[in-house]
């Protein structure tokens, strides 16, 4: 009998002390931005390696500007319909319209939601993106509320948000008209300051969790952006469309380490009502702003992130083609300097973005302007004509 009752003491002490320990978070959700106006054969293979890791597609569908009107962008269904994974039509509304026509935006968005569910696509969602000032968010909601009585119950509606609504004592109604948020937490304040703050991303996260009463998601940054000179003072940003002015162009990329750092911590304390996160933008191979989807997928899993580069040599007929290749999940700059221990060489030359120093036994290939390897790629770095080149005594300096 002491024995049985020492087993039972035993026993919900350890339940006790269990119920005590805080259990493993549910791991976020992660979904993906599509933002191409036009799309092209290479969301096929971008859309079949994101499937793994991505759960949900936000979709760029429709844009109204003030002047140009309405735009629609032109996707593939059959890409959507094959890939199968639920789509959230988003709508761009532009912040410089000056006002919102409710009749004809409830018209537009009806429209499409006819027009896909006719090419075989169902909707999980339709968003608003509008970055609406504080001032106008009364008018907004009112406009917001309207929108979600058209709209089919089936249809969820979400809108992306901006950290400045904090400040707004407008906010909780507006969230109360729409059944979830999105907070954007990139390229809100002056891009001179950079695309992104980690820091401030998870203050502005656990104050918005305390005004919603509903899901959020925050969109998060896979992406960079060039900025320009302008005439005002202001630079002027160029992202996915280039533009043409004379300038040097000042490079601004998201940090992956500092993504995947961000990720971490929200995954071990989140705050209250967040339901995931979302990737601002699904990277297509030739997309030169973007990080590789290889890098992506890594951050969004939560992988250790790591460059591997390695000289890459091809060689036929004493011609060597000379690349810089990397192996490794994270994408990397290009490397600085390339030294090459060689022999015999009567002919050499750098490609564009290099310059090449030649010495009896020594090519030195110098960097000299920024650009990236993405994970699982290479670079062309130039070309010699030799006897022979010694891979084991070049270097790779980064």
């Amino acid at each position: 009998m002491v024995f049985l009752t020492r087993a039972i003491v035993l026993l919900s002490t350890l339940a006790l002390l269990s119920g005590c320990e805080r259990q493993d978070a549910p791991p976020l959700d992660q979904q993906l931005y599509i933002w191409q106006r036009q799309w092209t054969p290479a969301h096929d293979a971008a859309l079949s390696d994101s499937r793994a890791d991505f759960s949900t597609l936000r979709v760029l569908a429709l844009q109204a500007f003030p002047k140009a009107g309405w735009s629609r962008a032109r996707i593939d269904p059959g890409m959507l319909r094959q890939d199968g994974r639920p789509l959230i039509a988003v709508i761009r509304l532009d912040g410089q319209l000056p006002s919102l026509d409710q009749a004809e935006i409830t018209a537009q968005v009806q429209q499409l939601i006819s027009d896909w569910q006719a090419q075989g696509l169902t909707l999980s969602g339709v968003e608003i993106d509008h970055d609406a000032g504080s001032a106008r968010l009364p008018a907004y909601r009112q406009f917001l509320a309207q929108l979600r009585a058209a709209l089919p119950a089936s249809v969820p509606l979400s809108i992306t948000a901006l950290p400045a609504w904090l400040d707004s004592s407008e906010l909780p109604a507006l969230l109360s008209a729409v059944d979830s948020s999105v907070l954007q937490v990139h390229a809100v304040s002056d891009p001179r300051l950079g695309l992104f703050d980690a820091d401030q991303a998870r203050k502005w996260a656990n104050a918005w969790s305390r005004v919603t009463t509903k899901p959020f998601y925050l969109a998060l940054p896979a992406y960079g952006v060039a900025l320009l000179p302008g005439g005002s003072g202001a630079p002027v940003v160029e992202s996915e469309v280039p533009v043409e002015r004379d300038g040097q162009r000042r490079e601004l990329l998201a940090d992956p380490q500092q993504l995947k750092a961000l990720g971490a911590t929200l995954r071990a304390d989140p705050p209250k009502h967040l339901a995931g996160l979302i990737w601002f933008r699904l990277p297509l191979a030739n997309d030169r702003r973007a990080w590789s989807l290889t890098t992506l997928r890594a951050v969004a899993r939560g992988d250790v992130l790591e460059s591997q580069l390695t000289l890459k040599l091809s060689v036929d007929n004493g011609l060597y083609d000379i690349a810089i290749s990397n192996q490794g999940n994270l994408d990397s700059a290009w490397p600085e300097r390339l030294t090459l221990a060689v022999q015999g060489c009567d002919g050499a030359d750098a490609l564009a973005g290099y310059a090449l120093q030649q010495s009896p036994d020594l090519l030195t290939f110098t960097r000299l302007h920024d650009g990236r390897i993405p994970a699982g790629g290479q670079r062309a770095i130039g070309w010699a004509r030799c006897a022979h080149i010694d891979q084991g005594g070049s270097n790779v300096s980064p």
